[in-house]
């Protein structure tokens, strides 16, 4: 496995796989992996010939100072993991030279981004997307693998392969859970033994929502009603939004059907968690 820290480098061994017809893959991530990231490699792996995956944690991204610095960081133990599933690169730049100085153009999402996530963490969005565009320009061609956990994100970085004629295929990943229900993130490494005792009530409220689905309703409102209620009971969450939403253009809607996605994002204590789901059956492929 080679660790690449020049993007010039990483271009240079995408092409030189290209010219041999063999398919590229990339799974861009901030590193502190866990069983959600591999997930991504397997299948990856599985569907390319050339592997890389990239350890980048982009402060563009992060609108808040402290949760950047925050941000868990297990570099060595991230490149054993990888080295252990057989991929073929690892992109690990510097900030400097991901983002040379001064920065001076970004890749600015409209619509899809001033929404839920958008409106909530001014910029994100802008950061997600500046910097998957400089991964996809090293890539140039192939697949890049995404979780549907950051489901926006998903959808923005699908819409800007469509405008830009991008020729990447954008594959989304079902969620992975541990076994009581909390999706998988790296952020849950930073939860407390409580808040961690807590963070499942995330993902009950979205069961109890698809419940009453299940059940016959098929007002939002209610079951929105339903679904905040049932996480009121877990005093430690504080919810920013809830939504059921068109799995395309994230539109909210006034009655659900099966595809639509359940949409929520909570603070407990000084960490965000954020989970989705159909309203109706799940992917075989999430657990």
């Amino acid at each position: 496995m080679r660790v690449v820290n020049q993007l010039d480098e990483a271009y240079q061994l995408f092409r030189d796989v290209r010219m041999d017809r063999k398919i590229c893959g990339l799974v861009p991530t901030m590193g502190a992996l866990h069983q959600g990231h591999l997930r991504l490699v397997d299948i990856a792996r599985s569907e390319c010939d050339f592997l890389a995956v990239s350890i980048f944690v982009n402060a563009m991204q992060f609108n808040d100072k402290g949760d950047h610095e925050r941000y868990p960081r297990t570099v060595q133990a991230d490149l054993d993991l990888l080295a252990a599933k057989g991929v073929d690169m690892v992109i690990l730049p510097s900030d400097t030279e991901m983002h040379p100085e001064p920065i001076q153009f970004q890749v600015v999402p409209s619509g899809l981004s001033d929404l839920l996530e958008g409106a909530s963490r001014p910029g994100h969005f802008a950061g997600v997307a500046t910097v998957v565009m400089k991964l996809f320009h090293i890539l140039s061609e192939g697949r890049a693998y995404f979780g549907e956990k950051d489901f926006q994100q998903l959808a923005i970085i699908k819409r800007m392969v469509v405008e830009f004629h991008l020729p990447i295929a954008v594959i989304g990943v079902a969620i992975v859970r541990e076994a009581d229900g909390l999706a998988m993130s790296s952020r849950n490494s930073l939860l407390s033994e409580e808040e961690r005792a807590a963070a499942p009530a995330l993902h009950s409220s979205i069961e109890v929502l698809r419940r009453g689905y299940a059940s016959g309703e098929r007002r939002v409102e209610r079951l929105v009603q339903l679904a905040k209620t049932e996480l009121a009971k877990e005093p430690l969450f504080s919810l920013d939004y809830l939504h059921v939403v068109n799995p395309a253009t994230l539109d909210l809607l006034e009655f659900a059907e099966d595809d639509s996605r359940i949409l929520v994002a909570a603070n407990i204590g000084l960490v965000r968690l954020i989970d989705n789901s159909a309203v109706g059956a799940i992917d075989a492929q999430e657990r």
